[in-house]
Parts: structure tokens; C-alpha cells; sequence
């Protein structure tokens, strides 16, 4: 609460020598937005990947494998659900089930200040281990790297992560379809609220646990029941409204979301209520939005109900302008980017 991000957006081009961008370390939404557009997609361009999704496909010996990145910066590294080791893992995972893929390994870089803790060390990767082998994927490859104290805020990490696609057909923003259903997976904003809790010391009571898990399994049962999956998107930084918005604009399409269907707990909407968030946006780590024909929406949501109670048809696809536009009982108006993230430093 005492760390609103300040920052001076000065996006750099190649004709423009000398300019720069200050990112706060709440940099997040619109400002994330514009920096991949303005920087690492002209730098990038001969990249046929969509840079907005959530790993690229590659095709390898007649293999259609899904390959990803994350890095995990969560302050602080422990909070109530999870640490940055069980956040590590499950995150890659879930950018990998999000391509149709089944994961298979991954790689990890830790970046460690010079004084952390070995026994905190061990407790972050006896996390990772456990998380890895819950979901039955390995990690195969690693690096270390130490830096000055007080230059590392204790533990960074980077993970990768490769994985086979079993989707028949293209998991992606280009085959979102006016008609279609957009169903999502549970409950919104556990875990941001759970990490603001621990960084704060805020001590709700009810105490708010991070939704942080792995979300291959319910995927890859849509994918066994013969879901025809348009896309998934995992509702992480910026929560679910940036999510919306960000497939909304890559599909050219509208989007209708129903207030009153979105799942949001008491604990997390009073929390919300107090401290003045809106939970739309703040991140999740176990929970993904699903776009499929409309035609499937009941089946699909049966299958996801194995798994999360909660999960709820919210919104349908329709013509028109790329916008994501909200119905409340007051009216409907319109989603769009923060300028930057709520809660900075959630994952």
C-alpha cells in the first residue's frame, strides 16, 4: 500500500538515440503493453510468435512442442499457499498448459543475493521439487548466479519450460469466434490479495490463500472430452480484465462479461473493498479463462466443475470493436488497461 508505482514512460526507438523508459516496479497493463509493442516487436519482427501469448509453438522432427519463459520476482518470497519456488514451477507450467500442451521439463536460474539464507535456499527448492513432481514434469537444466548484497532482494528465478501439444488444432487468439462461450476456471484475486496479506502483515480473518496451482490437468481434460478450445489464458499480472482484454484486442473482437457470474470469495471481495482494488485486476495463479463455441459451454463447464467448484460461464464473444465491456446492475462500461498494476511484485 505504500508502494505506488511512480514512473515516466519514454518508450525508445531506433531513430530516437539517447531516449529512455523508467519502469517502476509496479510497471504493469498498458505501460507493459505499449513497451512490447514499441520495443520488442519491431526488435523481434522476423518472429512469427505472437508475442502477447503465452508461449510459442515450435515444430521440431514433425513434434509440435510449445516452448515458454517466466521470471519470478514475488515479494515476499514466502506468503500463505505458496512461495516463489511453488510459484516458479506452477507458472511455467500453466503458460505451457495455456498453449494445449502437456509440460514435460524445465529449466531453472536462480539469481541469489549474497548473504540469503541457505535454509530458506533449501525450503525454495524442496518447493519446486515437490511441485514438479506433483505435476509430472521435470526439471532438467539450471544456473546459479550471486550478486552484491543489497543488490538482489534476496532470490530471483527464471524458469523454462518445453511441452507437447496435444490440442488438435491451435490454442491461440486467432481462433476466437463471434458465438463463442468465455468460461473461467474458479474464484478471482486469492492470489494477489494472499500476497499483499503477507507483505503487509494485514492479518485478515478469515486468512486469504493463494490460489497458486497447476492447471494442465483440468486442460488437458478438455482437451480428452473433445473441447474444441479457441484459447486459454492464465489470469496472472494484471488478472482477469487484462487477460480479456489483451486476447480481446489479438482476436479483433468484442467481448460481454457478466458481473454477476464472475466468482469472487467474501474474503477477497472485503478485502478488495478495504484496501479501494478492484479484483478484475488483481493476479491469479490458478486460474485461466477458456474461449470455446458456445455450443460446448455446458459441456466444458462440467468438466471444469471437477476440478473447481466455482468455475462459471461469465461472458460470450460477439462482432465489433476489440473492447471488453462489463454489465453490472448500474449499466455496462467499458474494461481497459491500468496504467499500472495494482499490486506490484505478485509474481
Amino acid at each position: 500500500m505504500n508502494e505506488a508505482p511512480s514512473f515516466s514512460p519514454v518508450c525508445p526507438t531506433p531513430d530516437k538515440p539517447g531516449e529512455t523508459v523508467e519502469l517502476g516496479h509496479g510497471s504493469g497493463g498498458r505501460l507493459t503493453h505499449d513497451l512490447i509493442e514499441s520495443v520488442f516487436r519491431p526488435a523481434f519482427a522476423h518472429c512469427e510468435t505472437d508475442l502477447t501469448h503465452d508461449g510459442a509453438e515450435l515444430e521440431i522432427g514433425g513434434a509440435r512442442l510449445a516452448f515458454t519463459t517466466d521470471s519470478y520476482v514475488v515479494q515476499p518470497l514466502f506468503f500463505p499457499g505458496g512461495d516463489i519456488g511453488t510459484l516458479a514451477v506452477n507458472g511455467t507450467v500453466n503458460d505451457l498448459a495455456m498453449c494445449g500442451a502437456r509440460p514435460l521439463a524445465l529449466s531453472c536460474g536462480f539469481v541469489i543475493e549474497e548473504g540469503y539464507p541457505l535454509a530458506e535456499l533449501r525450503r525454495v527448492a524442496h518447493s519446486m521439487q515437490a511441485a514438479a513432481s506433483a505435476t509430472g514434469v521435470r526439471l532438467v537444466a539450471g544456473d546459479t548466479k550471486v550478486v552484491e548484497r543489497g543488490k538482489g532482494d534476496g532470490l530471483y528465478i527464471n524458469t523454462s519450460g518445453v511441452g507437447e501439444i496435444v490440442a488438435p488444432l491451435p490454442v491461440a487468439p486467432g481462433r476466437v469466434r463471434p458465438g463463442d462461450a468465455i468460461l473461467l476456471s474458479g474464484d478471482i484475486g486469492r492470489h494477489g490479495m494472499a500476497v499483499m496479506s503477507a507483505r503487509e502483515d494485514l492479518g485478515f480473518d478469515p486468512p486469504i490463500l493463494s490460489d497458486c496451482a497447476a492447471l494442465h490437468s483440468p486442460v488437458l481434460r478438455l482437451i480428452e472430452e473433445g473441447i474444441d478450445i479457441h484459447c486459454l489464458r492464465d489470469c496472472t499480472r494484471g488478472g482477469l480484465a487484462t487477460a480479456l482484454i489483451e486476447i480481446a484486442r489479438s482476436a479483433g473482437l468484442a467481448m460481454k462479461i457478466e458481473q454477476n457470474a464472475v466468482p469472487v470469495s467474501e474474503p477477497v471481495r472485503g478485502a478488495c473493498e478495504i484496501l479501494g482494488l478492484d479484483p478484475l485486476y488483481v493476479a491469479n495463479e490458478g486460474r485461466f479463462v477458456a474461449i470455446l463455441p458456445g455450443e460446448q459451454a455446458e459441456a466444458a463447464l462440467s468438466v471444469l466443475r471437477d476440478f473447481e467448484q466455482n468455475a462459471a460461464l461469465i461472458g460470450m464473444v460477439e462482432a465489433g470493436p476489440e473492447a471488453v465491456s462489463l454489465r453490472t446492475i448500474g449499466g455496462s462500461y467499458a474494461l481497459d488497461f491500468l496504467s499500472c498494476e495494482q499490486l506490484p511484485r505478485i509474481c
